[in-house]
């Protein structure tokens, strides 16, 4: 796979040692072929055309980054059925032993043996979970989370979570049951995944009401999104720009499982012209900080 050369000559005027991607996607290969299908058949909640613009192995993905000038990325894998979060587990873990630049990552489903791996994962040093209640089909509030999100939020992991109601909203999507969720655990460490597309100002509120939950950027801003009908609201960038600088907007791509090249998402975040201290926080530094690397790349 050739890719071109990412927006360094932005990341070193910025003075940053590279990018902090919080929302990259590696999963086992049987598990990626049937996630690559549905968007290659603009399945259900797909819904539209998306022509994948990264498609190799994960070796070659990897090496696509760091070319990119990606220091830190996730793995998020998300489980979708019962049964299935450990497998999940096992092989994130893996990837991370065998990738320094991987942060450590898991997920989890709402079962009744979702409390003891959680508690396991976290005593085995995840840094990051993801869930996705689109593609999971549940609800955040389901009974037998309430223990995982209390054992997540006691721990301070962040979460990675798929709430909002693009690109397909479904009965368990958007901002209330997630509003619901921090009321019974205000502490719990929430990244709101694409900033919560599209109840972008929905988000945006529980965020500022929040001081342990966040957006990601990811796919978010980009010419791809605007033509679906979620362009972001311009009246919202002196509150993303308010947040960022507090350290909770974090750089999100969704990388390889994107319709463009990387370095897009890159032009997009630098085209709001919010400036050159909330690009420094969002690629680089509230990663770091909120991960707890350190500030010479980790």
């Amino acid at each position: 796979m050739s890719e071109e050369i990412p927006q360094v000559e932005l990341v070193e005027t910025l003075g940053l040692p590279g990018l902090f991607d919080l929302h990259t996607h590696f999963l086992p290969p049987r598990v990626m072929a049937k996630v690559r299908a549905q968007f290659d058949a603009a399945g259900p909640l797909i819904g539209r055309t998306w022509p994948l613009h990264y498609r190799d192995t994960d070796d070659a993905l990897v090496e696509v980054l760091r070319d990119l000038g990606v220091r830190h990325f996730s793995a998020l894998a998300y489980a979708h059925r019962p049964g299935m979060a450990e497998f999940l587990n096992d092989w994130t873990a893996e990837f991370a032993d065998r990738v320094p630049e991987a942060l450590r990552c898991a997920t989890f489903y709402p079962e009744p043996e979702a409390a003891t791996y959680v508690a396991k994962r976290i005593a085995a040093g995840t840094e990051l979970f993801k869930v996705h209640v689109q593609v999971g089909a549940f609800d955040v509030r389901e009974p037998l989370l309430d223990e995982v999100w209390g054992q997540v939020a006691d721990a301070d992991v962040p979460v990675v979570i798929h709430a909002g109601s693009g690109p397909v909203g479904t009965e368990f999507t958007g901002p209330d049951p997630v509003a619901e969720l921090l009321q019974r655990h205000p502490r719990l460490p929430l990244v709101i995944a694409h900033a919560g597309a599209p109840e972008y100002e929905e988000f945006l509120s529980l965020a500022e009401r929040h001081e342990h939950v966040g957006l990601d950027t990811t796919m978010a801003f980009t010419d791809f999104f605007d033509e679906m009908g979620a362009a972001y609201p311009p009246a919202l960038l002196p509150r993303l720009r308010d947040l960022g600088l507090a350290g909770r907007v974090w750089l999100g791509s969704d990388f390889p499982n994107i319709p463009y090249p990387y370095t897009h998402q890159l032009d997009a975040l630098e085209r709001l012209d919010l400036g050159e201290d909330w690009l420094r926080a969002v690629l680089w530094e509230n990663g770091v900080a909120r991960l707890g690397w350190s500030t010479s790349g980790g």
